[in-house]
């Protein structure tokens, strides 16, 4: 008698491959620019009602200090924080090309509250505007201005909300809809057949309307 020995045949690369590899990244990334986009954007707001710079004004009956908040300086990192929650809330209403386009805005929106929030820590026309308007003389100016460490809080925010805006560009194709009627991968989800029941003659009738086998035999 002569035997036979199976030799199994090697893996490949398709069989060592993760199938849950790419929804696992998709469900990861989204969890991020969800944290990230939601913290970013309340870091942004909260930092843009704080105090940016004070300083002294002389006026007639002496000096007069005055503070600035971050609203008084610039309102762009706030509204581009609302912004920016906004379009990251739309993501997940829209599909394919507009995805992308709400991504991007939400990426701009990141940017741009980084860039004003940057440019204003060193802006002091706020307090200018308000030791004139105290002395009641335009050519009033601030003395002993100091500057607050919010101002980069509120950029570090907008960065925050870049990184969601970047990540939704990336990975957005991939994220879920708002759709209830679709599956992940966008197709529709099969309709599960009705149970018939058999001490039912309507039942059976409907069965093979639709092409059915009642008896539930092949």
């Amino acid at each position: 008698m002569e035997y036979v020995t199976a030799v199994p045949h090697p893996r490949t690369d398709a069989a060592d491959a993760d199938p849950d590899g790419p929804n696992r990244t998709g469900r990861r990334s989204l969890g991020i620019a969800l944290l990230f986009g939601a913290v970013g954007a309340a870091v942004a707001l909260l930092a843009s009602r704080q105090e940016w710079c004070s300083g002294i004004a002389a006026v007639a009956g002496g000096e007069l200090p005055l503070t600035a908040k971050g609203s008084d300086v610039t309102g762009v990192p706030a509204a581009l924080a609302i912004v920016g929650l906004a379009a990251l809330v739309a993501v997940f209403a829209v599909r394919r090309v507009g995805r992308v386009l709400v991504a991007a805005l939400l990426a701009l929106s990141g940017a741009g509250a980084v860039a004003a929030a940057v440019l204003g820590a060193d802006d002091s026309s706020a307090l200018d505007e308000k030791a004139a308007q105290a002395a009641g003389d335009a050519s009033t100016t601030i003395d002993a201005l100091t500057h607050t460490a919010w101002p980069y809080v509120a950029a570090g925010g907008g960065a925050l909300i870049l990184i969601a805006g970047i990540l939704a560009v990336v990975y957005g194709a991939a994220w879920p809809s708002m759709g209830g009627r679709y599956e992940r991968s966008g197709a529709p989800r099969p309709r599960q057949p009705r149970a018939v029941d058999p001490d039912r003659p309507e039942d059976l009738w409907k069965a093979l309307d639709r092409g059915e086998d009642p008896t539930g035999t092949a």
